[in-house]
């Protein structure tokens, strides 16, 4: 086939072509077809909607917003909305507000959270290496713009001199702040990539008329030709976070698959290697030959023991067949950093329990042990309730497509001393609720640890995202057996959760005003019993080395079956390792049904200042909130690979399901237009049914999770919770085409803005910043006293490893602004 003139080709086969009016294929025969002028667009069609002879397919665009395809003969094809990929110049940024608690610490602790801060961001480094191959190159990229030039006079030089429009710099700048705010250019919530919403050749020239440019012209060029084509790609693939074919992941080399995952999982159980701090390399030999290589995160990189060392698995191994590798030495540029720092905050200690956790987390980072950092959280857990609070590591899994290696995160915060009492006062009914869950006695812990909670002024959060609240440390030995701590991040709350009544979206009128007046409190006692009571709940029947139980088998019946127990966790195995990819997701969902259970509680809502109308109005809005939530969790589901991308959203559509599911009116979601015309939607809770039939279903709910997950379950628990989270097109819901209405209508997430501390005149001093994109930039401009020398490194570990993912760096035909 080729080109007539000026036209393309059809010939008379009968090849579907899709009419944009209509909105439907129709048949096609012979006749010609006016070519589209090519714009810039790299996208390509979703694998669903193309056409045998796609690999000549080639993009046409009619706007910046959304893009259609031709394939080699001129049927148009559908495609995806490219503005789903774009931080909007309206994006929310606000600073966080943590003055008067940081003002009200003595000069060591002021020290102690200086130097916690900055090991901390350091180690925030590691997630741009986590996250995609060119997420190193675009922050070093932004960097030497920003540091040598503010963003103010930037701006004049971008639409003075590069031809950008204030449009199309503000685009820029808020890019800019996404790609800081998320540490990448892959959403922390939802895992979707986001792209410059400027064309590439007016980025370039912004580049190339920056004084950083000007200063250094040879090593901005080969900074901007290390990620120029990815910064801007969206190939089916590399538009969110999974393994294979299904999205990008730097947890794995780009020709590593599921089955590779999986393979490699059982070989690091059977070594007793926790997964939580490596990645895994498969290197395939030019005879076909298959090496395996598991990198261990630490400052060593020598192989071999080094002094102290007792438990050193690096080496060679065969396993099933396979050749394995273990060495060490990943992110140990940065990791020399954060221990670096440790050890001065080391010296800044309220305590002796401090100086061995912090000894214990130098330890595990400048070895690559987990073992270490396990001692390190035991450490962490005794360390109760002090001034200043902080945890630092892998730790969340959600971000692995296999659900069992960390992302690295680290934290500081204050007390808040009001609302902690609230939290206090909760743990101590704590043993009281869980005796009103609704499974046996024997899918409970045999003793209640008490743990510590309290509520936190973030001062220093470094990682991908900010949570409202967290239950750690992750590792299931020691939660079942030593304990935990929960911590709810108060500031973050106020600064990102609260919503304007004009801007809240699939709730009814008359929902509204009492949504917006007790969101807020409604969320604190869901957080309080989520972390507290969900992930503190439950027990894990196991086997130890010994082949010991931790139950009675005779008494562990199944509790809607009455059938004994016939599967557990054996020596070695965790919960994480055991569920995989739905683990993150499952969890979640388990947390978040037993705070809707338990927040009927008037006990409960009475510790958080609520009773009479006003608990019922709490609890109706919690409710509510979540039903909301399951709606808006839509925005997270991609449907050409039916994927979630957020463990939390997908856990809150599943309960949306099982509300829905229990009928009798008590959750109603209605299709409807909007008062602009456009399609919309209602969800609604019945409140006189909440504590009937809403407390039968979700009680009857949590058995199942939990009956799953503390027997190992995995193929029961998967199948039924992916039953559930499964989206369809199905009446009456139709959860595919409400898909498109929530993405039409979605709000884009806050990004908040974090200061920094710095040393002077015998005093630390805390550096604020304004909640915009200007601020985010400059706070991350001021955050490294060394930041030429550590981007230099940060260089290196990404360039070490390019070669890894190159297969999967195809250039699009065409690119799209």
């Amino acid at each position: 086939m080729g080109r007539v003139g000026a036209f393309w080709l059809r010939t008379s086969l009968k090849l579907p072509r899709f009419d944009l009016r209509s909105r439907t294929w129709l048949s096609s025969s012979f006749f010609l077809v006016p070519p589209r002028p090519h714009c810039s667009h790299n996208d390509i069609p979703p694998k669903s909607a193309r056409h045998s002879f796609s690999s000549l397919t080639s993009a046409v665009c009619g706007n910046r917003d959304a893009c259609v395809h031709r394939d080699f003969f001129g049927t148009i094809m559908p495609s995806f909305d490219k503005s789903q990929f774009i931080l909007p110049n309206h994006v929310g940024i606000v600073p966080l507000e943590n003055r008067a608690s940081f003002e009200q610490l003595s000069l060591r602790e002021k020290l102690y959270a200086h130097y916690l801060s900055l090991a901390s961001w350091y180690g925030g480094l590691v997630v741009l290496l986590q996250t995609s191959p060119e997420s190193p190159a675009i922050y070093v990229l932004l960097q030497r713009i920003f540091r040598t030039q503010p963003p103010d006079e930037l701006r004049t030089i971008a639409t003075s001199t590069a031809g950008l429009s204030d449009t199309d710099y503000t685009s820029f700048l808020v890019y800019a702040a996404g790609v800081y705010s998320n540490m990448g250019n892959y959403k922390s919530f939802g895992d979707s990539k986001f792209v410059p919403n400027l064309p590439k050749e007016k980025l370039k020239k912004l580049v190339w008329s920056s004084k950083a440019f000007q200063n250094n012209q040879e090593e901005m060029t080969t900074i901007w030709e290390a990620c120029e084509d990815r910064i801007f790609s969206l190939e089916d693939h590399e538009r969110q976070l999974g393994l294979g074919s299904e999205g990008i992941s730097t947890y794995f080399s780009g020709n590593c698959t599921a089955e590779d995952s999986k393979l490699a999982q059982r070989f690091l159980d059977e070594k007793e290697i926790s997964a939580y701090n490596t990645r895994l390399f498969k290197v395939v030999a030019p005879d076909h030959s298959v090496q395996y290589e598991v990198r261990l995160a630490s400052v060593v990189t020598q192989d071999g023991a080094v002094e102290g060392e007792e438990d050193n698995k690096c080496g060679s191994h065969q396993f099933e067949g396979k050749s394995f590798t273990v060495k060490r030495g990943d992110y140990s540029l940065l990791l020399s950093r954060v221990v670096t720092n440790l050890k001065k905050a080391k010296e800044h200690t309220a305590n002796d329990v401090q100086v061995k956790m912090l000894e214990q987390y130098i330890r595990s980072f400048t070895l690559g042990s987990i073992a270490a950092h396990k001692d390190g959280s035991r450490f962490w857990i005794k360390d109760k309730s002090p001034i200043v609070e902080s945890y630092i590591g892998f730790i969340e899994s959600y971000r692995d497509p296999s659900g069992t290696r960390g992302e690295f995160e680290g934290f500081v915060a204050m007390v808040h001393k009001e609302m902690s009492q609230k939290f206090t006062n909760l743990v101590g009914i704590s043993k009281k609720l869980i005796s009103e869950l609704p499974w046996p006695t024997y899918l409970e812990k045999d003793t209640f640890l008490r743990p510590d909670f309290t509520s936190l002024d973030i001062l220093t959060y470094a990682g991908s995202g900010l949570p409202a609240g967290i239950n750690i440390p992750n590792y299931d030995d020691i939660r079942q057996s030593e304990g935990f701590k929960n911590v709810a991040l108060g500031n973050v709350v106020s600064a990102s959760y609260i919503e304007e009544r004009d801007k809240l979206t699939f709730l009814a009128e008359e929902d509204k005003d009492l949504y917006v007046k007790f969101k807020g409190p409604s969320f604190d006692v869901q957080v309080g019993l989520h972390e507290l009571l969900g992930h503190g709940s439950g027990k894990l029947l196991s086997e130890d080395e010994n082949r010991k139980l931790n139950f009675d088998k005779d008494a562990a019946l199944n509790p809607e079956t009455g059938k004994k127990v016939t599967s557990w966790y054996k020596a070695g195995e965790t919960y994480d390792g055991k569920f995989g990819s739905v683990a993150s997701t499952y969890e979640e969902c388990r947390a978040e049904s037993v705070g809707l259970y338990l927040c009927l509680n008037t006990k409960v809502l009475r510790i958080f200042g609520h009773e009479g109308q006003q608990a019922q109005d709490v609890c109706f809005i919690n409710w509510l909130h979540m039903a909301r939530a399951g709606v808006q969790a839509l925005e997270y589901y991609t449907p050409e690979t039916t994927t979630w991308r957020q463990a939390h959203m997908q856990a809150r559509f599943v309960i949306l399901r099982v509300l829905l599911e229990a009928g009798q009116g008590l959750v109603m979601l209605q299709h409807i237009d909007g008062s602009d015309g456009r399609p919309d939607a209602v969800v609604t809770v019945d409140k006189s049914k909440i504590s009937t039939i809403g407390k039968e279903a979700i009680g009857a709910f949590l058995l199942k999770l939990q009956w799953y997950k503390s027997t190992a379950d995995v193929e029961q628990g998967t199948r039924f919770y992916k039953r559930y989270s499964t989206v369809t097109d199905d009446t009456p819901e139709r959860f595919l085409t409400l898909q498109k209405t929530v993405l039409m209508r979605k709000v884009p997430r806050k990004l908040i803005v974090l200061p920094n501390t710095t040393i002077g005149d015998g005093d630390v001093k805390l550096v604020e910043y304004k909640g915009s994109a200007s601020g985010m930039v400059q706070s991350f401009t001021e955050r490294f006293s060394d930041g030429e020398e550590v981007e230099r490194d940060l260089l290196t570990l990404s360039q070490r490893e390019q070669h890894h993912w190159a297969s999967k760096d195809s250039k699009a035909q065409t690119k799209c602004p």
